[in-house]
Order: C-alpha cells, then structure tokens, then sequence
C-alpha cells in the first residue's frame, strides 16, 4: 500500500500498519511528538490501522487536531481524579473546546477546594503514565458494562447510538469511558494543565434534564504556553462585562428581583439612553422610519394569529389558566403583532409604501436560568425594533437598506471589524417548528443569499436558525469567552401578513399582500452594553461616557473657578462633575483614571488667571493648558461626530 504524506513523499508497506508505526517509522521524534493524524481528512487515532493507500498527515501539539487531542486526554485524566475522589459522581461527557476541555459529573457542586484537589490527584494519574487502550463492544456488551459501572448517563448514550454503530471505549488503568476518541498513547502525554473554573449545565442542554456540574479546564504541550494563557485568561476574566460592569457600577443583580433582571445604574441608565437618543433620531431623522408605542402585553388571542402561542408560549411570560380563565394575557416576546395592528387601523394604496414602523421595545422573555449572564442573557430587555411593510417589488432593496443601516451602526460604534455574518435557514427535517411551504422557504432564502453575494458580505449558512416564519440575517459577535451571540438581526418574511390579513390597494384597485421585514438597527441596548464594556475595557468613546469631563480644583480656594468650568461644560451639553474632595491633586487624577474617564481638567491659581485649563486625557495623558472655549470646541466636536479616539501615549503616573 501507499501512503502519501503532507510533503507528497511517498511510503510504500506490504502490510497494514498503524498510524504510530508510521509514524515511528519515519522518525523517533515525530513518534514521540504525535498526538493524532488526518487520514484522507479525516481525524484519526494513532491506534488506527491502516490497509490501503490513503493521504496520511501526523498530527502534533502545533496542530489544532493535535492539540484537541491533548485537551481531550486531559478530560478523561479529570473524568478519572474525580472517580478516584469522588466515587458518588457520574460520568456523562468530556469534550475538548477551543479554550481547552470540559467534563460533565452528576454530582454536588465543586469547590475551588474541590478543583485544587482534582489537580492534585490527575497530576498523579499523569505521573503513573497508564497507557491508553481503544476497545470496542457489540452493544448489548457495552450497555451491560456501563450499567455494572454504574453509569447511566453513559448507557443512555449508548441506547440511543444507531443499531450498527462500533460503540468504542477507551482504557487507562481501572478508569474506562465510553468515547469515540482519538487519545493520546499514555497519560503522560498530558505535560501541562488547569482546571480554571466549574458551573452548572443541563444533561445535553436542556433544562427539563437533570442538573450537572461542569469542570472547565485547560492545557497545553508546554509548561510555558500555559503560563501565557493562564495570563490571558485573567486578562479576560477582567474584561469580562459581567465583572466590570458591576465594579463600574453601570448595573447590578439582586435575587430578591430575580434572575435576568438587572437593575441598571446610573452610569449604565446614561450610556443606555444616549445610545437610545442617538438611534431614534438616526431611524426618524434620516432612514425614514414612523415611531410606535405598544403594550407591554396582549392576550393570547394575538399570539395564536401569529403563530407565537403554537411556536414560543414556551419562552413566553403567562398569566391565566386557558382551561380556568375567560382571558389569559402574556407579556410580549416581540413587537411584530402590535404594529400590524397599526398598519391595519388605516387603508393603505400601493404609493403609502414603504412604511417604516419603529420603536424602542421593551420584550420578555422566559430564559431558562441557567442561561441567564450578566446583561447577555436577561428575561427583560429593550430593542431597536422595526418593522417595514413593503410592496414585493420593493423588498430587496428595503432589505438592503436594513444591512446598511446596521452596518452604519456597527460602525459609529467602533465594531463593524468584530461581527460575522450568518444566513439563518429553515430546517425542512423538522417541518413542525416552521410554517409555509418549502417553495416559499427555498424562495426567500434565495433572495438574501443573492443580496448578500451582491453587497461582498461574507456570511456562512446555518440550518435551523430561521424564525419560524422566515429565514433571517443574524449579525453576531463574540464575547471575551468566545460564545457567539446575536447582535443584530434582519428577517424576511412572506407569510404572516395573510394570517394578519394585511393588504394594500394596488394601481388596479385589488387587494394585495405586502411583505414584511422584521429588524433590528443596532440590536439589545443591554447585550450592546455588555459587549461595549469588553470591547473598551470599560474606556467607552467620549460621546458613550456617562461622565465626560471631570474638572479637579488643586485646592478648595480654586472651587468656585471650578464651578464656572464646569457650568460653562454643562451649558454646552457636556456631561461634567467636579471633584472638590480636600485630596491631593494626585489622588484625584489616580480616581479619575480608575473612573476610566476620557478628559480631566485641572484649574488652578494659573488657569484661573488665564481663563484656561490644563487638560489631562486618557488618549494623550497631559495634552497642556488650553483655553477653555478651545477645548470646548473640540470635545463638542468629538461628541458630536462620534469619534473613537485611539491612545496614543500611555499616561504617566501622576
């Protein structure tokens, strides 16, 4: 047989051998360093044996496979310390991720005690370097060992594998998982880890299931990587939006309010509603858009129109019994039923459209609670919602409009660069989620493909991410942990205006459906929140700060020229505060700094004198005296184009 490796050299054998044979065949090292291999592009475990001529990569720790391979050896070696400390615990799964591994234990929570502990006793396991040995059972066999084990998770597993499925295990000393691999050859492969954190799940991720306890860790093929990481990894820590956003007082949870329901401070409160201010003004002022007003609520006769009762009560707030009450009520997931109601309370010909219907909605939704996260995942929130009741042959460049529309957001923003594209499909193998008919679906999609293609936006497919009544462009972004979310999202939709009954007079005088679109300009005030405050690192552009300018009289018999300062800030709508504390100067702009604050202004016996200030910024650090209406000018001029001034000095310490 002939095995062509990544070179293109070729290796001929007159017998079948495994990939580490021909590994070690090659070189000594290369052996050494293997962790899994590509055959034919397939991902393979060095145990694998091969027989026919195919394209053969050896994978190592500078491979993505290799490392994964790694991380997933390091899983088993944690499923193992927590059997040996923890007999009680049951096994479910073990993955590696891009950040490094996780397992699954149906057990009490673990403590950062706990988890110590757990690194003690796999660094043990590590140091006994038992080899790695695949297995496979017929499936009876394989349930029967699981359920001797103890371990039921592993023989629901195993039940529902199809009927003809090699049902593989690996094992490593007296510790045995089921696990399709690849592995490393001997636990002593595992040079360098840590556990960093565990939390909660859902047995497969859902919340009727039972309650886990996740372990998340980390590892690498050298000591020094990991050390890198581990310097990274609370570098994110810190940025995380749910961290420093309660330590900058933007918001805050309390349990006796509830999960997802964060109390917005007032710093918070003011980031929120300049970002409020700014987009309704953008969408009323220059995109053409009519503002709305609607109920937070409805009965769920509205909901059963448009489809939402069939497809979402499930997420939805509901008050009444349908059985019991004569009228049963549910807070709003959405606005898109209440505007309709708007279209239709007047007669509409063909020349009233487009119409561009907007409003800042405030929308429930019942999270389960182990998805609730600081302001990312909440059950309140308010959007940028639209709705835009179209005429057919005006659709494709209203949908147009929509992208342009978002991306100009992103970009005043500052994160146009940080958002992926994303075409959410139907799913025609689970028709029951969706209504319509395949042609009106494959339809649909076909035109944001082409809209898509035709503005250059790179996007990828994703099956089963459709509304259920339209297929959608999704907008999303990462977090500093790498979970993606939905930013921004922009649907078409061709079938809720005939359950509505929606129409408009056309030039002949019949009666014709329009489309809808469904969008959002910049998305959920709260998610973009939390995804400023990573993005920044809590350092928001000027014109976002809740506080602007901070004036810092050197000493008390300064404070009334400070107070001139400041009203003069004020009255040209600059966001300013004085600090009159009895501190030295230095202490103060040491506050101001931590405060994250863009501008300070330091007035003393000369500023006075000369009617200036001498301004301190966190872009240039000490940028000089200027005169007061001078820097008046530029910071309005910052505010009001939007500017995201970039550092270009680190400031010295005061």
């Amino acid at each position: 047989m002939k095995i062509t490796l990544k070179d293109g050299s070729v290796k001929e054998y007159g017998e079948k051998k495994s990939v580490y044979q021909i590994a070690l065949d090659i070189s000594e090292g290369l052996a050494r360093a293997a962790c899994c291999a590509r055959v034919d592009g397939q991902v393979k475990d060095l145990r694998t044996v091969i027989d026919a001529d195919c394209k053969l990569e050896i994978c190592t720790a500078a491979d993505q496979d290799g490392l994964a391979t790694i991380r997933h050896t390091a899983s088993h070696v944690l499923a193992e310390a927590v059997k040996r400390l923890f007999p009680d615990a049951k096994l479910t799964i073990g993955p590696s991720i891009d950040t490094g591994f996780y397992y699954d234990f149906d057990h009490a929570p673990f403590s950062r005690e706990d988890l110590d502990a757990l690194e003690a006793e796999m660094k043990k396991i590590i140091r006994e370097g038992a080899a790695l040995e695949r297995f496979t059972l017929p499936r009876e066999e394989a349930i029967r060992l699981m359920e001797e084990r103890q371990e039921p998770y592993k023989v629901e597993l195993i039940r529902d594998l199809p009927e003809d499925a090699e049902i593989s295990f690996y094992r490593q000393g007296d510790f045995v998982d089921l696990c399709a691999g690849p592995h490393l050859m001997s636990t002593k492969g595992v040079k360098a880890f840590k556990l960093t954190s565990s939390s909660m799940a859902y047995w497969r991720g859902k919340s009727e299931n039972a309650m886990l306890q996740r372990i998340y860790g980390t590892a690498f093929p050298k000591k020094e990587e990991l050390e890198e990481y581990l310097v990274y990894w609370e570098n994110v820590k810190n940025r995380d939006h749910n961290k420093l956003g309660r330590e900058m007082e933007l918001f805050t949870t309390v349990d006796v309010i509830g999960q997802g329901l964060p109390l917005l401070m007032p710093k918070g409160a003011k980031i929120i509603q300049t970002m409020q201010r700014w987009i309704e003004d953008l969408e009323d002022n220059e995109w053409g858009y009519i503002r709305t007003k609607t109920p937070l609520m409805a009965k769920s006769d509205l909901y059963k129109i448009s489809g939402h009762w069939d497809h979402y009560k499930d997420g939805m707030f509901v008050f009444g019994d349908e059985e019991k009450d004569k009228e049963v009520y549910a807070l709003r997931p959405m606005t898109c039923p209440f505007q309709y109601y708007v279209y239709k309370a007047t007669q509409h010909s063909y020349r009233d459209l487009p119409l561009r219907y907007s409003e800042t909605s405030t929308l429930f939704r019942n999270e389960d609670s182990g998805e609730m996260h600081g302001l990312t995942r909440v059950r309140q929130f308010t959007i940028s919602e639209g709705h835009l009741i179209v005429r057919p042959d005006q659709m494709v460049q209203e949908f147009k409009n929509c992208l342009a529309l978002a991306k100009y957001c992103l970009t005043v923003l500052g994160v146009e660069e940080d958002v992926t594209y994303h075409l959410s499909k139907w799913d025609p193998q689970n028709r029951e989620k969706y209504i319509g008919e395949p042609e009106v679906w494959e339809q649909t999609e076909g035109h944001i493909r082409d809209i898509l293609n035709e503005l250059h936006i790179q996007f990828t497919e994703d099956v089963g991410e459709a509304a259920f009544y339209g297929p959608k462009v999704d907008i999303n972004a990462r977090n500093v942990y790498g979970k993606e979310d939905t930013m921004i999202t922009i649907q078409w939709d061709a079938l809720l205006a005939e359950q509505f009954d929606m129409y408009y007079i056309d030039q002949n005088g019949d009666k014709v459906r329009p489309y809808i679109i469904h969008r959002t300009s910049m998305g959920c005030y709260e998610r973009t929140l939390a995804w400023l405050i990573e993005k920044y690192e809590g350092k928001f552009p000027t014109w976002l700060c809740p506080e602007q300018v901070r004036v810092l009289p050197i000493s008390e018999k300064y404070e009334e020229y400070a107070a001139k300062v400041e009203k003069k800030l004020k009255e040209n709508g600059i966001l300013a505060a004085t600090d009159n504390r009895s501190e030295k100067i230095g202490f103060k702009i040491r506050e101001a700094r931590l405060d994250k604050l863009p501008y300070m202004l330091v007035v003393g016996q000369k500023e006075e004198e000369d009617g200036t200030v001498s301004v301190r910024s966190r872009f240039a650090g000490d940028e000089g005296q200027k005169p007061l209406e001078v820097f008046i000018d530029q910071i309005c001029k910052e505010i009001r184009t939007k500017e995201i001034r970039r550092e270009t000095v680190k400031e010295e310490q005061p």
